[in-house]
This record gives C-alpha cells, sequence and structure tokens, in this order.
C-alpha cells in the first residue's frame, strides 16, 4: 500500500522584536514585529494515550494459532502475510484504479491547496500594482473664479499599494492553524480510504474462494442424494421400499437443489463487488477466482498495546486532527473580542502628460493605519461560547472514536480465540467423516455395507467438509479483522 505522505507549508511569524538595522520610526514595522508575540486562545495538545493494559479481561489462549506478537507497528502491506500471489496483484490493482481513493486524493489536495491559499493572503502583505489614465474638463467658474473658463486635460496615474493584517492577537494564524488540522483530517481520511478499501478486497477474495467451495461440496451432496433416490425409486418399484421413503428423500434432494441458486448468486456477487473494488466495470473485469488452499493463515498477527494503537489506527488521527481543527477555530472566535490592527501604504505617480508622469514632482504616497476594537456585538461572545461548545463536542468525538477502536480490537481478538476452537472442532468432525467414509467403503468393497450406506457416509463427509470451509474461511478474515482493526500499517500523513 501506498504511503500517505504530505508535507504541511511552515507558518511564518514574524519575530517579537525587529532586527537590527530597522528604521525606529517606521511605527508600522515595529507593530508588525508584535505580531509573533500573542496567540489568543487555547494551544492544541495531543490527548493522552489510553492508560489500559490491555483489550479484553480473558487472556487468550497461546495454545491456538496464530500466535498474537506483541508489537508497534503493521506491516504496511499486511495482506501479504496471507501468501497469494494472486490476492496481492487484485490488492495493487484496487489501490490504483479504486474511484474512492482517486476523490479522497483529490479533497486532500484541494485541502492543501486551500490552506496555501489563505496563508499567502494572510500571512505576508498584500500588494497591487495600478496604473491609470483618465480624460478631465474643469470649470473655472464652479471653482469660485471668474468666467467660463473650461479645462480640459489628460491625468496620468501610476502606484502601488500595500496593505497589511497585523493579526496582533493571532486570529489569522489560529485560522491558518485550522486549515492546516483540516487538511491533516483529509489526509488521514485517504489512510482510512486505504485501509479499507484493501480489507474490503482481502475479505471478498476470502469469501468467494468460501463460495466457491460450497458450492462444489453441495453439489457433491446433491449427487449422492440424487443416487440414493434413484436406488429408492427402484426399489419402491420393486415393492423393497414405502413411497414415504421415496418422498423424504425427493425432499431432501429438492432442499439442497434449491440452496444452490442462493450460493451462485453470492458468488456472482462476490465477484462483482471485487470488479468495483478494483475499478472494472462487471461485464469486463477479469477476476481470479480463488481458493481456500490458496491462502496460508499467518504463524504470528501483530498486538499493539493500546497507547501505541491510536498512533496506528487513521480514524483516530482524523478524530484527534477534528479536536486540532476545533482548537483552533476556538482560538479564532476569541481573538475576534480584540482588537484588529490594519495598515496600508501606496507609492505612485501623477501627471498630467504622460511624459511627465515618473519625472520630478510628480511623487505622490500616503500612510494610514486602522485600529477597530469591538465595544458593543454580543454575536462576538456568544460566537466564542458556540466555538467553545465546538470544542468540547470534538473532544468528546475523540473518546468515543478511542472506545470504538479498543471495542473493534477486542472484537477481533474474541473472534479469532471463538474461531481457534470452532475451527478445532469442524477440523475433527471433518477427519472423523472422512475416517467414516473411508471404513464403509471399503465394507462396500467386501459386500459388508449397502450402497445406500456408502452414499449416506458420503453425504455426511460433505456435510462435514462444508462446516470446515466455513470455519476456515472465518478464521481468514478475523485474522484480516485484526490487522485492520490495528490500524493496518498505513502510515497516516506527517505534517512539518
Amino acid at each position: 500500500m501506498q504511503r500517505a505522505h504530505f508535507t504541511r507549508p511552515p507558518v511564518s511569524i514574524l519575530p517579537c522584536s525587529p532586527p537590527g538595522g530597522w528604521p525606529r520610526r517606521t511605527v508600522w514595522l515595529m507593530a508588525a514585529a508584535l505580531t509573533g508575540c500573542i496567540t489568543v486562545g487555547p494551544d492544541f495538545k495531543a490527548p493522552a494515550a489510553p492508560s489500559v493494559a490491555g483489550y479484553t479481561h480473558a487472556d487468550r489462549p497461546a495454545s491456538l494459532a496464530p500466535r498474537l506478537v506483541a508489537s508497534v507497528a503493521v506491516a504496511p502491506d499486511w495482506w501479504t502475510q496471507f501468501g497469494s500471489t494472486k490476492l496481492d496483484n487484485l490488492v495493487a490493482q484496487a489501490l490504483g484504479n479504486s474511484p474512492t481513493l482517486a476523490a479522497a486524493e483529490a479533497t486532500l489536495r484541494q485541502a492543501q491547496q486551500v490552506y496555501e491559499a489563505q496563508a499567502g493572503s494572510s500571512l505576508y502583505p498584500t500588494v497591487n500594482a495600478r496604473l491609470g489614465a483618465s480624460r478631465n474638463q474643469t470649470n473655472a467658474a464652479n471653482n469660485g473664479q471668474g468666467g467660463d473658463t473650461q479645462h480640459v486635460f489628460n491625468l496620468y496615474n501610476a502606484g502601488v499599494a500595500v496593505s497589511y493584517n497585523l493579526d496582533l492577537f493571532g486570529g489569522n494564524r489560529r485560522a491558518l492553524e485550522a486549515l492546516a488540522a483540516q487538511a491533516d483530517y483529509q489526509g488521514f481520511q485517504l489512510a482510512g480510504a486505504r485501509l479499507t478499501l484493501a480489507g474490503n478486497v482481502v475479505t471478498t477474495a476470502f469469501g468467494q474462494a468460501q463460495l466457491s467451495e460450497q458450492i462444489a461440496a453441495t453439489e457433491a451432496i446433491l449427487e449422492a442424494q440424487q443416487s440414493q433416490l434413484d436406488i429408492a425409486r427402484k426399489r419402491f418399484e420393486l415393492g423393497a421400499a414405502a413411497k414415504a421413503e421415496v418422498l423424504t428423500l425427493q425432499t431432501q434432494v429438492e432442499q439442497t437443489r434449491a440452496s444452490l441458486p442462493a450460493l451462485r448468486n453470492k458468488l456472482d456477487q462476490a465477484d462483482h463487488l471485487l470488479a468495483m473494488l478494483t475499478g472494472q466495470a462487471p461485464g469486463a473485469a477479469d477476476i481470479p477466482r480463488f481458493t481456500l488452499a490458496d491462502f496460508t493463515l499467518p504463524a504470528q498477527l501483530p498486538l499493539i498495546v493500546p497507547s501505541e494503537l491510536v498512533r496506528q489506527r487513521p480514524d483516530i488521527q482524523a478524530s484527534t486532527a477534528l479536536l486540532h481543527t476545533a482548537t483552533a477555530q476556538y482560538g479564532v472566535a476569541v481573538a475576534n473580542l480584540y482588537p484588529q490592527i490594519n495598515l496600508s501604504a501606496s507609492l505612485g505617480a501623477q501627471a498630467i502628460t504622460s511624459g511627465a508622469l515618473f519625472g520630478p514632482g510628480s511623487a505622490i504616497w500616503n500612510l494610514a493605519g486602522q485600529l477597530a476594537q469591538p465595544l458593543f456585538n454580543a454575536g462576538l461572545k456568544a460566537g466564542a461560547n458556540a466555538a467553545e461548545a465546538s470544542l468540547q463536542a470534538a473532544g468528546a468525538n475523540y473518546r468515543q472514536t478511542v472506545l470504538q477502536a479498543l471495542r473493534n480490537v477486542a472484537d477481533a481478538l474474541g473472534q479469532l480465540d471463538n474461531d481457534g476452537q470452532t475451527l478445532q472442532a469442524q477440523a475433527a468432525a471433518d477427519a472423523s467423516a472422512r475416517e467414516s467414509l473411508k471404513l464403509v467403503g471399503q465394507q462396500y468393497q467386501l459386500g459388508a455395507a449397502s450402497y445406500l450406506q456408502l452414499l449416506t457416509a458420503q453425504q455426511q463427509a460433505q456435510q462435514a467438509r462444508i462446516g470446515l470451509i466455513a470455519a476456515q474461511a472465518a478464521r481468514l478474515a478475523d485474522s484480516a479483522a485484526l490487522y485492520q482493526a490495528m490500524g493496518g500499517g498505513v502510515l497516516t500523513p506527517q505534517a512539518n
């Protein structure tokens, strides 16, 4: 799986004292130097990691494979642990072609560019150039002069205007901080989408293999039941069997036959889902067929302690980014309660003739500053209160996300435990059924067992086989679920 990396552009903050050599009479430069000194509102601090040592009260039996091994991370390509090249290729195809990932990547780029745009307009002065010309007419009488003399002239002007918000209390910087956290959030969302996509491909491939083998075993059962029904019909014709026996066997045959279309429909749906996940149309997709023999159950599974899990799971990291966003937005709301200082300056030239536009005496300039202090605006305080409530909600949502993650891991561990016990029982049942079939087969060859007994043993063996198939597939799927619960090894975006 591709690692999701992006670099956040650094936020420049002016120093708290002007560098040597600055003209101290330039008041607005000195004021601008103060913008790095005050940033109102709370500074974001990542929440503390969970203090619990384990996920469940009961320890998982160590005798059941795969063995859990304490780890600090999960391999990014965790699906390769199942030993199937076909599966590896399918996951790679999905990660490269998925429209869902393409949309998530575009959304991440959008968030990054929104940050860039806001940073460019708020961290640095805005500079605009202008060049203009106008044709004018004046009347001497309008200026209190005698006569009716009219003057017609051209006026040319050129200049550069600079404006800058001092951001004295850090409102702009808090807004940038919120946008950077939003970009982080979109990066973690992309990592989560990759993890979900890879998990869906893996579990669907396991499901496809299970359905294929269940269909084959069910068809074998149907064949054996049909043979039993044919024998019962001949015995009924000879008067050696009752009509009820024939009807009972016919009911079994039709019930088994009726179960096949549903299984085939689920198999088709699994193929269609794999096509969609890999970015292909179902009618034109080339989806491989899997069997359970294509997969190897990992001998070891990683177990990350809860304190490290918060750094691995994209959903927890995304929730942390939202908490960061809410913290910064609260800072913006608080900064709005404080004075706003805007400075502007312009330098240019103005002349009546274009040739004199940049000549001596044509220069013009202005320097202006504006201080705005809210005196009464009840909405500002309400806005700050709303931002504080949003911050509290984000904190509660973060705690819920962590609890859900701990529950996911606990469920996965419990499922693996139960799967191991189920698989042991189903394997024993399958072994007993195969041994019984072998004995009945030997007895049939010696004439000590009837053909009907042989058919019955074959059905029992296939039924045991279906149970074993379901247990093996569940074990594989739940192993994949643990990889996902641990965060799937998808490295989340790192920001500077």
